[in-house]
């Protein structure tokens, strides 16, 4: 075979490699309103940046015609590229060959990259669309998972590991995601459950769509397993991009930075009257955080789960910050089960990846019931108080309003190596507010006053009329930042106007913040 012959064989298996399983197949995905896997690496990457890895492994099989029905490839595409000029290791499953399904072969592809990204110090971005386990091959189909989820936990809090659900993911599929970072699904194609709906139907004798089971929605509203919904593929890898443009590429660098023309000293004077006369009025936390972050922009993440609490991504003169909120607006901003993972999960994000920590507290305590007890509030308070306590990362916190209680001490309080720690005026930090704490102090003068009389008032007139003068004197005493700061809990009481400009003064003065934990294998969070 002479030069021309070899690159012509090169070229050939280069289009069978590429043609995955046929046109008709590849259609029938363009139909369904998914790109090829192909397609889907070519839309996230810089353009002209990817190379492909072990374009021509094949599976090994030969039970049940297996020999007959060989792909290069196998079904997966592997490979590096870039993304905004930096390194990513990414994988796609291609749903056209074996539909997706997973074998001893392919699996190794994913490891070998894996491998590679934590050696380089990259990120692995891993777009799935899987039918599962290839039934064909038995146990090594499951090794080959379990080779894999190896790697996602060796990798977690050394890389960023990104997962985009853009097809069925179930079974063991699931688990692998499940390890990462972050994961993005795809509105009407994407679902993840560990069993079918013909399985729980056997089983419970339930009857569910695979949507109501594992659908987007399902993920991002109920369950919590997702982060990100997107309504198509292109969107989904979109925000691929710009969620990783906020993170480092490994936990030894911090994350990258871009120029800012929104002015550090900026003041905004609407943020003077943000927060409403009467404490128990709502008001939107997003509003206070747009108005301080660069340029308005806030990156959300888990938008649609525990609402209670808002957390994303946001810069503050260029560097990027996580941002963790009580929201008003939602159950008062109480913290419950699932705000409480929710946020423990993301500051323990930023803490891996250096990413600071800017803390916006309203928070009058955590949510009381039956439920919530029963269900383990407990320890899954206890997660955020860990997750907060445990950061080393820089830690600024603004108490805009309410500080009650336990919940008062969990939002990064400087009791917990918060560095930071501003109020506003209109702050409230007390162990409960005015009303029940005068229940419960002046239970005692109340009885009384309904015995005996105050003021010409007898019964529950006199009760009222003691219970509102009692709760005005402590809102007077106690439901203000002042006693705090008297005691150096918090560092300044500012003006919310100049919110920004302190965040960045002290973010820039924490630069070169060093801190770190006692010695040890790692700590035993309240799981």
């Amino acid at each position: 075979m002479n030069l021309a012959q070899k690159l012509a064989e090169l070229k050939h298996r280069d289009q069978l490699a590429e043609a995955g399983g046929g046109e008709e197949r590849r259609a029938r995905e363009h139909k369904l309103g998914k790109m090829t896997a192909r397609e889907r690496i070519g839309f996230l990457l810089d353009e002209g940046t990817f190379e492909e890895t072990d374009k021509f492994v094949t599976h090994r099989t030969t039970e049940f015609g297996m020999g007959e029905q060989v792909y290069f490839g196998d079904g997966f595409v592997t490979g590096y590229g870039r993304i905004e000029g930096r390194i990513v290791f990414v994988f796609a499953q291609d749903f056209t060959v074996f539909g997706g399904s997973l074998s001893e072969s392919n699996a190794a592809k994913i490891c070998k990259v894996m491998d590679l990204a934590m050696k380089v110090g990259a990120p692995v971005i891993g777009l799935n669309d899987s039918g599962g386990a290839r039934i064909q091959e038995g146990v090594r189909s499951l090794a080959g998972y379990a080779d894999i989820f190896l790697r996602n936990t060796l990798s977690s809090g050394v890389i960023p590991q990104i997962s985009a659900i853009m097809g069925p993911c179930a079974g063991g599929a699931v688990y692998s995601p499940a390890i990462t970072d972050f994961i993005l699904m795809v509105d009407k194609t994407a679902y993840m459950f560990i069993t079918g709906p013909d399985v729980i139907k056997a089983v419970t004798h339930e009857e569910v769509s695979k949507d109501e089971l594992g659908g987007a929605h399902t993920h991002n509203e109920k369950s919590g397993v997702a982060h990100f919904m997107a309504h198509d593929d292109a969107e989904c890898l979109s925000m691929i991009r710009e969620l990783f443009s906020f993170m480092p590429s490994n936990n030894l660098e911090d994350p990258p930075r871009r120029a800012c023309a929104d002015p550090a000293d900026r003041a905004d004077e609407q943020l003077d009257t943000i927060v409403p006369t009467e404490s128990n009025q709502p008001y939107d936390i997003k509003d206070v955080i747009t108005r301080v972050v660069d340029d308005g922009y806030f990156f959300e993440v888990q938008e649609h789960f525990a609402k209670n609490i808002v957390v994303g991504f946001a810069r503050l003169n260029g560097r990027s910050v996580g941002v963790v909120a009580n929201q008003p607006n939602f159950l008062a901003g109480v913290l419950d089960i699932n705000s409480s993972i929710k946020g423990a999960r993301f500051v323990r994000f930023c803490d891996c990846f250096n990413i600071p920590l800017i803390t916006f507290e309203d928070v009058p305590g955590f949510l009381p019931g039956v439920q919530q007890e029963h269900g383990g509030i407990i320890t899954h308070g206890a997660k955020l108080l860990f997750a907060f306590a445990e950061a080393t990362v820089p830690k600024i916190t603004v108490i805009t309003r309410k500080a009650y209680g336990g919940a008062y001490c969990v939002m990064a309080s400087k009791h917990i190596r918060a560095d930071v720690n501003y109020a506003w005026p209109t702050a409230e930090i007390a162990v409960m507010g005015p009303e029940g704490a005068v229940n419960i102090v002046y239970k005692r003068d109340l009885d009384k006053a309904g015995k005996e009389g105050v003021n010409g008032l007898k019964g529950a007139d006199a009760i009222a009329k003691m219970r509102e003068e009692k709760i005005e004197e402590f809102r007077d005493k106690f439901a203000n930042p002042y006693v705090a700061a008297e005691r150096g809990y918090v560092d300044s009481v500012i003006r919310p106007r100049d919110t920004r400009r302190r965040i960045i003064q002290a973010l820039e003065m924490l630069d070169t913040k060093r801190d770190k934990n006692p010695p040890k294998k790692h700590g035993n969070i309240p799981l």
